[in-house]
């Protein structure tokens, strides 16, 4: 199983701050699909994604207990 946090109004729209999901053997791109699909999120293309505290690409494949999580851009001013 893996650990998957969620920040800012990803939180809000899947309604936890984490979670715990079998995502070994996916890459993050097939974590973001599942997800919009099963909490019906907003686009997730722009949203970064780290595996253990480090960026990753879309590309990147998780691991049995590895940590995931997924960061919407910020805006400032």
């Amino acid at each position: 199983m893996n650990k998957v946090l969620f920040f800012a109004h990803l939180r809000d729209a899947v309604g936890e701050e984490s979670l715990q999901l079998n995502a070994a053997g996916k890459t993050i791109a097939e974590v973001k699909q599942q997800l919009t699909e099963n909490y019906h999120l907003q686009n997730m293309e722009g949203v970064m994604a780290a595996i253990n505290e480090e960026f990753s690409s879309d590309d990147e494949m998780i691991q049995e207990g590895d940590t995931i999580a997924f960061i919407p851009p910020v805006s400032g001013g």
